[in-house]
């Protein structure tokens, strides 16, 4: 049984339903990237496209790549250009881009120096890598229920399969691939949530919960939900998601 567990196919409609604000959020990424007009910009794991649209509203020419081929869709709707490819084995050409952006998506992706090689082949030299993702301690106590409740179900692995370093780690490992690292920072950002817990884990726990069979999935759903309660829902009745996030800018060697 594989340990390590692939990012679900997420359909689009429940991603805006659930978590549409992961892209609402991601403003001040943008701004950290500072597009400058006609550059050429890489969107690295771009969702569906909500923050390459943004981007390009800044005159740039920027390309999308997500491996999720209902998101492709949907950016490709936007009238977006998006490829479906894999960030941790990118197709592109040498030195091809001025920059390359990340929001929400480097967490999903378990080979980090598969994507910082492909990041740094890329891009031209003096090029720009900046991103957010989940850092150190992201989603702590939804990883904790998750664990503890699935492997009274028998499911049982080393790792859920989602990569949340420090700081520190992760700009030892940009340095390794070359890159002078700018700002390199964890911070929390506790995230009130449109919908409900369960609705989270329809869209990001996807993968996991469906190693159980139907007769299992629903009772340890909520078994899950009645672990968090007390940590992630207020005496309103407002659930939130204690998330981390790690906030990076990083350009690569002339």
């Amino acid at each position: 049984m594989n340990e390590h567990l692939d990012k679900p196919e997420w359909q689009a409609d429940s991603y805006h339903r659930h978590v549409r604000y992961v892209s609402d959020l991601g403003g001040p990424v943008v701004d950290l990237l500072d597009p400058r007009p006609g550059e050429r910009i890489l969107d690295l794991g771009c969702g569906d496209g909500a923050l390459t649209e943004v981007i390009a509203g800044r005159q740039v020419d920027v390309l999308g790549i997500d491996a999720g081929e209902a998101f492709v869709a949907s950016a490709r709707a936007r009238g977006l250009d998006v490829v479906h490819g894999d960030g941790q084995d990118l197709p592109f050409e040498p030195e091809s881009f001025d920059a390359v952006f990340s929001n929400a998506a480097l967490h999903w992706m378990p080979d980090a120096d598969g994507v910082l090689r492909g990041v740094s082949r890329v891009l031209k030299p003096g090029g720009r890598f900046v991103g957010e993702f989940g850092g150190h301690g992201n989603i702590a106590a939804v990883t904790t229920a998750l664990r503890a409740v699935l492997q009274r179900h028998g499911v049982k692995w080393r790792e859920l399969g989602w990569y949340f370093p420090t700081a520190e780690a992760y700009r030892t490992r940009l340095e390794s691939h070359g890159f002078t690292v700018e700002e390199s920072q964890l911070f929390p950002r506790p995230t009130p949530l449109p919908t409900d817990i369960e609705g989270w884990l329809a869209v990001f726990a996807e993968g996991f919960l469906n190693r159980l069979d139907d007769h299992h999935r629903t009772p340890a759903i909520a078994a899950i939900v009645d672990l968090l309660e007390p940590a992630l829902r207020d005496d309103q009745g407002q659930w939130s998601v204690d998330y981390v996030r790690l906030r990076f800018k990083a350009t690569k060697a002339e």
